[in-house]
């Protein structure tokens, strides 16, 4: 390997909000290697989610770019296989490339994908360029149906891949392909319907919940750690610099921490967030569900957010812990092969996940279109062996997933594509103050006409001066909460008059913000 390259081992989790993390304040959960990876690094205390939806915030991560730019707006759409991608242009720079895990860059169940992507997609069909390209490549019943599906490498720039999709122990990809061939009769325990019985937890009744007979040793995420070891010894090897992505798909719903994790932490010690028996008034779709809730009509069973009963709120948070663990002892085993292969003297080290969990916050669980900061802050660890950074970590800032491509980026010296929409954070993280933002959007646009609204919710929150605005389309009322004085977003007071010229200044700042990020490329060749 090039002893003056720089490489990047990025790890990310699916749904894991920033307060689930030991050294972002929590005293219960117990995650000591991540713990460890902040004390050696930089710790972002504010980062949020371009959006707080799997699929788009994935495709932001990789583009540098906000969903409503690079046109992957909500979960169905996938992103254009003609998207530059920070992987792609590392791998066009001479590096190598690999993904291991959950990628979640296409639709992954039978549902025809949505289309347009793009604008120019809208044109008609002689007018237009074709979007070529196998956009079923992640697609479940074609992993699971044959034994020798397989990505088009490179895929969004990866070269190579162990593909670990979906979520729970029922995940989809590679690592299917390895349990038949090496443990044919594991197979067999995955799914609700070969658990072993938990009639404790109520979150099993609705199937949010199963505990899973696949072993701790054979569970997706011991697989993905050991992939990723496989990928750092191969890597070693090499003479040139490399980008690894490991990606784990929990601690995702349906929560099945496998073995030990299952019961590491019990429900009843869980401490039910402040939020949760607040005498506030909710906003309506807030008060939407939990109606739902106690009229008996609340469908529970599917991905979508709902109103949850206490019992069940202390159940996921116990449950997701248990993931958490499981996940920071693979994490702890990758960061000991780093080492151990003597890469850890020149690779960059990052931790995110790709959006939060409610986990009881204002009896809600799971995720949806409500901007609460248990849904869209989220973890980011930067370890850099270059030295350790000017502080550890920067709790007011506010950073972005569309941040992490052109960090990158700058620091491995390669140029960035037209169209970024995210900042350097190198600066930051030498704490030159003149880089920090002075407000930060987060977009959504859902693909469900649920909490009460007419038609599928789209809505903009902008974060700024320690204030959060959230407006919805086609909605006369909106959010606004002083974040200073209210950190669990209690009281709304988008119709306070004390709050008006806050409102007006927000309003118009989002408008600008808005503006911004249109996307201006490309730019006219020649004036009419």
């Amino acid at each position: 390997m090039q002893k003056d390259s720089v490489n990047f081992l990025l790890i990310i989790t699916d749904q894991q909000r920033a307060d689930h993390v030991g050294c972002y304040g929590n005293d219960v959960v117990q995650t000591p290697h991540l713990d460890a990876l902040a004390r050696t690094g930089w710790r972002a205390g504010n980062m949020h989610v371009a959006t707080p939806i799997c699929m788009p915030n994935r495709a932001s991560l990789m583009t540098g770019r906000y969903p409503s730019t690079h046109g992957a707006r909500h979960n169905g759409i996938s992103l254009s296989l003609r998207s530059s991608t920070f992987v792609d242009t590392l791998r066009q720079a001479g590096y190598r490339t690999a993904l291991v895990g959950k990628a979640h860059l296409q639709n992954m169940t039978d549902i025809a994908p949505s289309w347009p992507v793009r604008a120019e997609d809208r044109l008609p069909a002689e007018a237009r360029e074709p979007d070529a390209g196998n956009y079923d490549q992640e697609k479940r019943q074609l992993w699971l149906g044959r034994d020798d599906y397989d990505l088009d490498l490179p895929y969004y720039g990866f070269e190579q891949a162990r593909l670990v999709d979906d979520h729970s122990d029922d995940v989809h990809g590679h690592y299917r392909y390895w349990l038949r061939e090496h443990h044919p009769d594991v197979e067999q325990c995955i799914g609700p319907q070969a658990a072993i019985p938990a009639p404790a937890y109520e979150l099993t009744r609705i199937r949010q919940a199963w505990r899973t007979r696949v072993p701790e040793d054979l569970y997706p995420t011991a697989y993905i750690g050991n992939e990723t070891i496989r990928c750092l010894a191969q890597f070693s090897r090499q003479d040139a610099p490399f980008f690894l992505q490991c990606s784990f798909p929990d601690p995702h719903h349906p929560f099945t921490p496998p073995g030990q994790y299952w019961d590491m932490y019990r429900p009843e010690d869980m401490r039910l967030p402040a939020s949760f028996d607040s005498p506030h008034s909710p906003p309506p779709h807030v008060q939407w569900l939990r109606d739902k809730r106690d009229d008996g009509t609340a469908v529970r069973h599917t991905p979508a957010i709902f109103a949850c009963t206490a019992r069940e709120a202390q159940e996921a948070i116990a449950l997701n812990y248990g993931s958490i663990s499981n996940i920071d002892h693979q994490v702890g085993r990758v960061l000991a092969a780093l080492k151990e292969h003597g890469l850890d003297r020149n690779t960059v080290v990052i931790f995110t996940s790709d959006h939060g969990d409610y986990l009881g916050d204002h009896q809600l669980l799971l995720k949806g279109p409500i901007h609460y900061r248990g849904l869209t802050r989220v973890p980011f660890i930067w370890r850099d062996p270059a030295g350790a950074p000017a502080a550890h970590g920067n709790e007011q800032a506010l950073v972005s997933t569309i941040d992490i491509a052109p960090t990158i980026l700058e620091r491995a010296g390669v140029k960035p594509f037209n169209g970024m929409q995210g900042r350097n954070l190198l600066p930051l993280l030498q704490g030159e103050s003149g880089h920090v933002r002075d407000a930060l959007m987060i977009e959504e646009e859902g693909q469900r006409v649920i909490l009460g609204f007419d038609s599928r919710i789209r809505c903009r929150t902008l974060l700024m001066g320690g204030w959060r605005l959230t407006i919805y389309d086609g909605a006369k009322w909106g959010e606004l909460y002083d974040l200073n004085e209210d950190p669990h977003e209690l009281r709304n007071m988008w119709a306070d008059a004390a709050a008006r010229a806050m409102k007006a200044g927000m309003l118009e700042r989002l408008a600008y913000l808005m503006l911004e990020h249109v996307d201006t490329s490309p730019y006219p060749t020649a004036l009419a």
